[in-house]
């Protein structure tokens, strides 16, 4: 086990102490959000497979709208490929910008130029084969090359996702960006997601120190104690904004650290309404950036 993971999971987030003191000794004042946090510049991430309306593109695409969000990270199963195009238009109508596509899909692309999008790619990091962590990045970078340099010529932004294990660290991932930009592809870059770094709660303003020049997106998620908490079961791993224990301490290391890059919330709960969902996520937010001091 990495042992900065196991460190991670037993240590407290050392900023957790101190805005809780601050907030002790200046009373909340209502502020505006930092622009990448304000409601129509969040990136909707996760909606399309966990929705327990199985809403259509068009009802998914209104009530991304009713709710004020403006961009959407496009998660799908096989059963949304026949829709591809029916979805992104859906977005265009209502004004909602598709910001990200997971993975990559044949079907997708010609719908992409058809339709002049170009979205980040996102793909999870998987662990590079070899012996040493350093052979590992190498086989890693080398494995990406063909997707890094499509994306390249097609105008799109890379994301490596912190899926978990290997390719889930932020060394990892950070290295093997660095890689890619070594090989001439500058718009490779890291998607990293809270609900998938519990075990790095310990160590994130650290890890965010050797990221921020790659990040692309950071998705949010409320954040449990993994001391306290199973982390595997899905009720403590994923959470609304606001209702965990190091979240707010997280985003407050963000826009210390001056990171004014795009911010996703979650929907991906598949046994609830992904409107409610997504508005306790926007609530819970705007709560906890309005009170940092």
């Amino acid at each position: 086990m990495d042992t900065n993971a196991r460190k991670g999971t037993a240590t407290p987030l050392r900023a957790s102490f101190h805005l809780s003191l601050l907030l002790a000794i200046f009373p909340a004042v209502a502020a505006e959000p930092p622009e990448n946090f304000r409601r129509e510049n969040l990136v909707a991430w996760c909606v399309a497979p966990f929705d327990a309306k199985k809403r259509t593109p068009h009802d998914r695409a209104a009530m991304l709208s009713r709710l004020g969000l403006k961009r959407v990270a496009y998660d799908w199963r096989e059963e949304h490929v026949p829709e591809f195009e029916i979805e992104f238009l859906a977005y265009r109508e209502h004004g909602i910008e598709l910001f990200a596509f997971w993975k990559n899909h044949p079907e997708a692309k010609a719908i992409f130029e058809q339709l002049d999008l170009k979205p980040q790619i996102w793909v999870p990091l998987q662990t590079g084969k070899g012996l040493s962590n350093q052979e590992k990045v190498a086989n890693a970078v080398e494995s990406l090359v063909p997707l890094a340099r499509e994306t390249a010529e097609r105008g799109f932004a890379l994301g490596l996702y912190n899926q978990g294990g290997w390719g889930g660290l932020p060394d990892n991932l950070a290295a093997v960006s660095a890689g890619l930009r070594e090989r001439g592809f500058e718009q490779v870059g890291i998607a990293y997601t809270f609900h998938n770094a519990h075990p790095r709660i310990g160590t994130f303003a650290d890890d965010l120190r050797k990221m921020r020049p790659h990040l692309l997106c950071v998705s949010l998620n409320g954040m449990a104690d993994p001391a306290k908490s199973d982390i595997s079961k899905s009720e403590n791993r994923i959470k609304p904004l606001g209702t965990g224990e190091h979240e707010a301490a997280m985003i407050a290391e963000l826009i210390e650290q001056g990171y004014d890059g795009p911010v996703a919330i979650l929907g991906h709960v598949a046994t609830r309404d992904a409107e409610e969902v997504l508005r306790e996520n926007i609530e819970g937010l705007e709560r906890i950036v309005g009170g940092l001091p």
